[in-house]
């Protein structure tokens, strides 16, 4: 019984070493064959002029005050008030993920397990800004995870129409808050649209002005040939406002090719090439343009492994540290559940580890807008 038993333990990992190196081969191939939408792309009907007055349109707003998920904080959590609240206007990463005959390009809006997932999304990220102001996530039609994964031009036309909503969306917004600070965030997918909406929405507009910071985190920004063209800097310490913040996280030894390669591939919002120039990485720890701290600086991490409760905001787990190539570097690899990537990327987890960070800067960076 005993070497029957052997013989299965055996069996099992000569069956796990043939996956890992089947992976190694071919993964992103494999990848590529399932998540990548094999229909053609089919252009997206304008929404109506008016969708966005509606409140089912967003996955928050100051008026929806029951099950809103941006309004969440971990327990013990307590905030210093600050002297004016801003409009935050926050778009949610990639939650549509499907596969071969079930994935269209861009999600449709009756998706409920998309939407479902980017609620998470919005609990575990957007929820770092509710203590300096009112948050507005629009659904829209995002595109698929797999448009990320080929450069098909059904890829940039996805993107294009998921922009499209996300454009819309900030129209209402403005409307709906003619005055005041704002502050401008997201996360992959979200800030990818996020920059583009700052290069043709924003920058050179008389709105620039009452941007108090920008989060374009877990999405690459060259310093040389996108920031000039976005009107705000790169901000160089904490005390700083009217600029922007960035970073992707990866624990060492990291493996940050993919991204790296996608960041060189095109030109940058100049018109630049982005091959040779700098990313800009931002230590949410310091708040600062580069730089070091140690875990024991970090203000607080989400702990979200156990679905049976409340995620948990530790303190003191996670160090970082802006490596030379422009990526975040999070020491060692970290228990934070299921969704780490290939290559040690933590990029699900760019909030969720300096989310009491994030909660800091967004206070003191508003706090130094209104001061000037």
């Amino acid at each position: 019984m005993a070497r029957k038993f052997l013989y299965v333990v055996a069996g099992l990992i000569v069956l796990v070493l043939a996956a890992l190196l089947v992976y190694r081969i071919w993964g992103m191939a494999l990848i590529r064959a399932v998540m990548v939408p094999r229909e053609a792309f089919a252009p997206l009907a304008p929404l109506p002029a008016n969708a966005y007055d509606d409140p089912k349109m967003w996955i928050a707003r100051p008026d929806i005050t029951r099950d809103n998920p941006a309004l969440w904080k971990p327990a013990g959590v307590k905030d210093a008030p600050v002297a004016q609240k801003a409009a935050i206007f926050f778009i949610h990463p990639t939650s549509y993920i499907t596969t071969l005959g079930d994935a269209h390009w861009n999600m449709r809006l009756d998706d409920k397990d998309a939407l479902s997932t980017a609620r998470r999304f919005v609990q575990g990220q957007a929820s770092a800004f509710n203590a300096v102001g009112d948050i507005w996530v629009p659904r829209y039609r995002q595109a698929n995870y797999g448009a990320f994964l080929t450069q098909e031009p059904a890829s940039d036309q996805a993107l294009a129409a998921a922009y499209r909503d996300v454009a819309q969306a900030f129209a209402a917004f403005l409307k709906a808050n003619p005055t005041g600070p704002l502050i401008l965030a997201g996360h992959s997918q979200g800030s990818r649209h996020l920059l583009q909406l700052l290069r043709q929405q924003v920058a050179d507009k008389p709105v620039a002005a009452r941007v108090a910071a920008v989060y374009a985190v877990g999405w690459p920004v060259s310093v040389e040939a996108d920031l000039p063209a976005l009107g705000l800097p790169a901000c160089a310490r904490r005390d700083q406002s009217h600029c922007i913040v960035s970073w992707q996280s990866y624990a060492e030894p990291a493996d940050p090719s993919p991204i790296i390669e996608t960041f060189e591939r095109r030109n940058g919002y100049t018109g630049k090439p982005r091959k040779g120039t700098h990313m800009l990485c931002t230590n949410p720890i310091t708040g600062a343009f580069n730089g070091a701290a140690p875990a024991s600086a970090n203000r607080g991490t989400l702990d979200s492994r156990d679905e049976a409760r409340p995620p948990r905001l530790l303190t003191g787990v996670v160090p970082a540290r802006c490596d030379t190539s422009g990526i975040l570097m999070i020491g060692e690899p970290v228990d934070m559940g299921p969704f780490t990537l290939p290559g040690n990327n933590y990029h699900v987890y760019d909030y969720s580890l300096f989310w009491g960070d994030v909660r800091e800067d967004a206070r003191q960076r508003l706090t130094a807008f209104l001061a000037s």
